[in-house]
Order: C-alpha cells, then structure tokens, then sequence
C-alpha cells in the first residue's frame, strides 16, 4: 500500500501528516453484534477501580468545566488563561491573570460543593496569549509547523522542521516560548457496510482512491449527514464505501477546520472494537457531544486502527501551518504508553468519550485530523502494514464542526 505523494511530502516538511491512506488491496470485513464496553481492555489511570469510575469522575469535572467557560464568554473576562480537567488527580484547575472577578469566586464556591477546584495564577490570559499566536503565526514564513497557549497561561509551544530557524522566527516573541524539537504533523473503514451509515466505518474518495473514516452522523437543515476530515476531499467528490457502494457526495468542507459533511442516510452510533480483536465488531450508541478539555481522556475510533482508549489531551487551540492549508483550533492528545493512537486511514474518525453510566454509551469529542509522524510506533488493528501510525495525534473538536456549520447538532442513537 503506498503513502499519498501529499503525505509523503508533508511526512518529509513537516512530520505531522493526514491520516490518510491511498487505497490498495487492503480487505476486511465486519459486521456490528452486540454492545460492548470500548475501553474494558485499556489500563485505568489514576487508581480507579474501573474506566466506569474515571468517566464518571470525568464528566463531573467536564460539566463543571463548561459551567466556567460559559461564564467567562458571557463576561468577556479578560484574566481567564486556561482549564485542566484532571480526573486521575480527581481535580479541576482554572488558570487566571490577576484577581479572579467576585461572580466568579461565587461560581467557584458553588461547584467546590461537587467537585474540587483550584484557581491557579496565570502570567498571560488566553487573550493575550491567542493575539501572539496570531502575531507569530503571521511572521513565521512557513518556519512554524504548530503552535498552541500553554494551558496555564505561561505561554506558547511552537515545532517546526528546522529547531534552529523555527527558535530564530520566536526569539522576539512578546510571551515566553517553548521550541519543541522533532514535532511533525501530517494528514492521518469500519469495511462494509451499508445505509443507515455509521461513525468509525472506512470510506474511499471516488475521484482521488484516498481512504479515510466516518466520523459521527449528524443533522444540519433538516438533512442527516456524515462528518468527516476535510483534507479527505473537496466538495463534489464523492464517498464510498471500499466495495464501492456510494455512500454520497461531500457536499460542504470548511479547511481551516478541518471538518467537511457528507450528504448521507446515517445513524446516530460508532463502531467500537479492541482492535485486537477483529472481528468480532459493535456499535455503541451516540448520547451527546462534548468540549475538550486538557487532562481529559478519550478513545479514537479510525477504522484502520479500530478503538484506541487510554488517549489524553495535552494542548487546545493548536494551529498547524501546513504548505498549503493552515489548521486552527484542533486538539493535540498523546497515549503515554507510547502505543498507537491512530494512523493512515483513521482520517475523519471518531474521537469520543464514554457516557459513564455505563460506558457503553458515546459522547462526540471531535475527528481525527493529523497524526505526528516523527512519534511513530508500530500500527495496531485492521491494517497493521503499508501505513503509518503514531502515539501523538491532532483532532478537530466537536466546536470546530458547529463554528464551521451553525446549527449542526450530532444525531443520537
């Protein structure tokens, strides 16, 4: 199976690339049979006698984290910096400049009834520190591959294909920056299925023969779509499945995003699997969405790779600068085992949180868009040859899809 010419070229400027493959004689075959829990066979973190108790811990803080967040858009404050979900520390943490505003001391108070908070002090707030992105950005001359705020407000992390012309491009940078070295982002089913579609399947681009993965089933006007990766194709193409069944036309694709909508019969479930295990296969419902927070922890669903937990989330609000397209808002998590996390093909996949009353559940986190290619590891799943796998990855969050598409709303199952 060879690697894309566009993948192969961003693996070599870059090393961060589309999770995408070209489509070669790869086969398999699954059909979904009864619901099972995606995470039971991935290590707890954190002490928790089950992923049952860390999700639950999880959502407690998620849900006091949105509580805060939409305080600080309803204000505009300008001292807010950052927030940490961190359920193996059973603690949320929020990050401000300078003195907290008293509604939100008050707010503070009344979610330390539920869960532990901490206000930490920040250096920079998410204001400050989102215009000197801007700033670097605009100045990099392409010497900058990512660049993201430092959850605690202490700055900026930046990577680039040459360390030396990239610390160069930041030396006068207004807040601290941290160089990081060997960072490579490049672009990253399940095999046939069948209308209703669902998320986690593989699908093929009919006029460039790339194959990605179906995200989650949607409603936008009225019209049940798929979402998926936008780098996976261009409005008017058309998706199929790898029999070649049609699936529909991409119909709408907002780049910078990373996200595009396929016009589709879908259902409102994901395919979830130990990839180890192929088949059998199952489908888990979808319950809702979710925002991302750092600390939080996740599954990929790519229909290469299959499901992939133990996932965690280290940076918000990452921008790739490709050679082409520029990437803005997606979210980079690491696995910390160093195992794989997603890969060529896993494309547009889901990325997703359990609902934790019984993990059985989905919550839509937002697609898999780019895979890291200088964090390789050996791949994992339905096609472990001819592709390309990492344990560090970029998605596009759930918020990107509705900046992207107003009055999107994720179809449940």
């Amino acid at each position: 199976m060879k690697i894309p010419p566009i993948t192969a070229r961003l693996a070599v400027a870059l090393g961060v690339a589309f999770a995408m493959v070209a489509v070669g004689a790869v086969q398999a075959t699954a059909a979904p049979a009864a619901v099972k829990d995606a995470a039971d066979t991935a290590e707890v973190p954190g002490g928790f006698a089950s992923w049952k108790d860390l999700v639950a811990t999880q959502e407690k803080l998620v849900k006091a984290a949105d509580r805060v967040t939409a305080a600080v858009k309803t204000r505009g404050d300008t001292g807010f910096a950052g927030i940490v979900a961190a359920p193996e520390n059973r603690e949320l943490r929020v990050y401000w400049k300078g003195d907290t505003p008293e509604r939100i001391d008050d707010l503070v108070g009344r979610l330390r009834r539920d869960v532990p908070v901490s206000v930490l002090p920040a250096a920079y707030s998410a204001r400050e520190l989102e215009s000197e992105m801007n700033r670097l950005v605009r100045a990099s001359g392409g010497a900058i591959t990512s660049i993201a705020p430092n959850v605690d407000g202490s700055g900026l992390t930046v990577s680039g294909a040459d360390h030396g012309l990239t610390r160069s491009k930041v030396a006068g940078s207004a807040v601290p920056v941290t160089v990081e070295a060997g960072v490579t982002p490049a672009p990253a089913s399940r095999w046939n299925g069948d209308a209703p579609w669902l998320g986690g399947a593989a699908w093929r681009n009919a006029g460039t023969g790339l194959g990605c993965s179906t995200g989650f089933a949607v409603t936008l006007g009225g019209v049940s779509w798929m979402l998926s990766a936008a780098h996976c194709g261009s409005v008017g193409q058309t998706a199929t499945d790898p029999t070649g069944q049609v699936i529909g036309p991409i119909a709408y694709a907002n780049t910078s995003r990373d996200v595009m909508l396929i016009r589709a019969n879908t259902a409102g479930r994901v395919y979830n699997n130990d990839p180890a295990a192929t088949p059998p296969e199952f489908s888990n419902p979808v319950v809702g969405t979710s925002a991302s927070y750092v600390g939080m922890w996740l599954c990929t669903s790519g229909a290469y790779s299959g499901t992939v937990c133990l996932c965690q989330v280290k940076a918000i609000n990452v921008t790739i600068l490709g050679p082409r397209d520029t990437f803005r808002g997606l979210v980079r998590v690491e696995s910390p085992t160093y195992k794989n996390a997603a890969g060529q093909g896993d494309s547009g996949g889901p990325v997703e949180t359990p609902e934790p009353s019984g993990i059985t559940q989905q919550y839509a986190v937002g697609v898999i868009s780019l895979i890291d290619t200088s964090a390789q590891v050996p791949c994992t799943g339905y096609v472990v040859t001819g592709r390309v796998c990492s344990w560090r990855l970029y998605y596009a969050p759930w918020s990107n899809a509705t900046s992207a598409f107003p009055g999107i709303a994720v179809m449940t199952g």
